[in-house]
């Protein structure tokens, strides 16, 4: 080979590893969230969901809905509000109008003294929720 070729090659060589380190640095990077403390939280939180508490239903939202700005807040999204975070979110959530449902029922919750809920709304919200977290790779 002469000594062009092998300067060609090089220089070919060389740019791949410059585009391939590019891609990695720019891809989307995955948070390592500490998946048991996340779990071991929700699942209390679900266990707090009683039919016969009404009490419980708002109290749940209330904190899956802390729990889920809290990983939101770990993974670096920035806002002042689970609000802005939302809005900034991206491509993160399966189905972001769902999370957003269940936020704006914490919302409701925290903001509507007279406001009452089934235990089938709080339902959904925990699983909207669940699902949320099983996105961010949180649980």
């Amino acid at each position: 080979m002469d000594g062009g070729v092998v300067t060609f090659i090089l220089a070919i060589l060389i740019v791949a590893v410059f585009v391939f380190v590019a891609i990695l640095l720019t891809g989307k990077r995955k948070y390592i969230f500490n998946r048991e403390a996340y779990q071991t939280k929700f699942l209390s939180i679900e266990n707090k969901l009683n039919k016969d508490n009404p009490t419980s239903f708002t109290a749940t939202i209330i904190e899956a809905d802390k729990l889920l700005d809290k990983a939101l807040n770990e993974m670096g999204i920035p806002g002042k509000t689970m609000g802005d975070r939302l809005k900034k979110s991206g491509d993160k959530f399966g189905n972001l109008n769902a999370v957003w449902r269940a936020h704006k029922l914490r919302n409701a919750i925290a903001h509507e003294s007279d406001l009452e809920i089934s235990y089938k709304q709080a339902y959904n919200a925990l699983e909207i929720y669940k699902q949320a977290l099983k996105d961010l790779g949180a649980i």
